[in-house]
């Protein structure tokens, strides 16, 4: 058995989030904590910080929960993400046509569990088998015809803006499922000290439970409604269903055993 690794007490511990509206938050939460003083934090797209943390150059990160199976130790190390519970607003799948016409779906580069899910939807909820393309750069220009396309992050609301529908993921899941959604949670790739854990985690719920503050430090160009799109579309508390719908999304998609995924929290 490999032996588990664990970061050393007197080393900052590296971590990655994305930067999206949606993770604001909780980052809101972290720089007004004093745990600053014991990280090194930067920030990139999801797929991105994901490979960091595959790699080993970050110690924990806030990455999409696809990302799991492509880890030899995970751990969730918090009690926040991101999730929704019904309608997230900002993960959906853009076309001109309606989706049993849909033929072609290009993925987004920046996202791993989006991708996923929306491939388990595809096969499980709406029951088609376009063909699958995936982008390595900007791609919302070939949103036309029976060509449709996975945006996320604040992209999404721009998006809004320009195709004829617009599928919501989050919500196609709690209809198919009657289970919330998880995208993204806190995940190490090794053991942490159980005291950064309990600090980290405070720090997270500092920011959720100042949604107010958060929403007043945020240039909002897009005018979007940010006290609807945090008190009711996303979800930040990992609770006990999103744990069973996070189990439930990694055994459809990857065959994945989610025995020990747990015994971090």
């Amino acid at each position: 058995m490999p032996r588990k690794t664990k970061v050393k007490l007197d080393s900052k511990i590296r971590i990655a989030a994305v930067s999206y509206l949606n993770t604001l938050p909780l980052l809101y939460g972290i720089e007004h904590s004093p745990v600053m003083n014991k990280i090194e934090l930067k920030v990139d797209y999801p797929s991105k910080i994901a490979q960091w943390l595959i790699d080993g150059d970050v110690d924990v990160a806030l990455v999409p929960v696809a990302t799991i199976p492509h880890l030899k130790e995970s751990y969730i190390v918090s009690d926040y993400g991101i999730g929704a519970d019904g309608k997230v607003a900002s993960v959906c799948l853009f076309s001109d046509v309606p989706v049993n016409e849909i033929k072609t779906v290009i993925l987004d580069y920046q996202s791993r569990t989006s991708n996923e899910l929306a491939r388990v939807l595809l096969r499980d909820y709406w029951k088609i088998s376009p063909d699958i393309v995936y982008s390595q750069k900007e791609y919302r220009q070939e949103i036309k015809g029976t060509t449709a396309a996975v945006v996320i992050g604040d992209r999404a609301f721009e998006q809004k803006k320009n195709s004829t529908y617009c599928y919501d993921l989050a919500e196609a899941w709690k209809q198919m499922t009657g289970l919330p959604f998880i995208f993204a949670a806190w995940i190490s790739n090794k053991k942490l000290p159980a005291d950064f854990i309990k600090e980290f985690n405070a720090a997270n719920e500092y920011g959720v439970n100042h949604i107010e503050e958060v929403i007043n430090s945020i240039e909002n160009k897009q005018g979007i409604d940010l006290k609807q799109y945090y008190t009711q579309h996303i979800r930040y508390y990992l609770d006990n269903d999103k744990k069973k719908a996070l189990k439930k999304f990694l055994q459809l998609s990857l065959a994945f055993n989610t025995e020990t995924l747990f015994q971090g929290v």
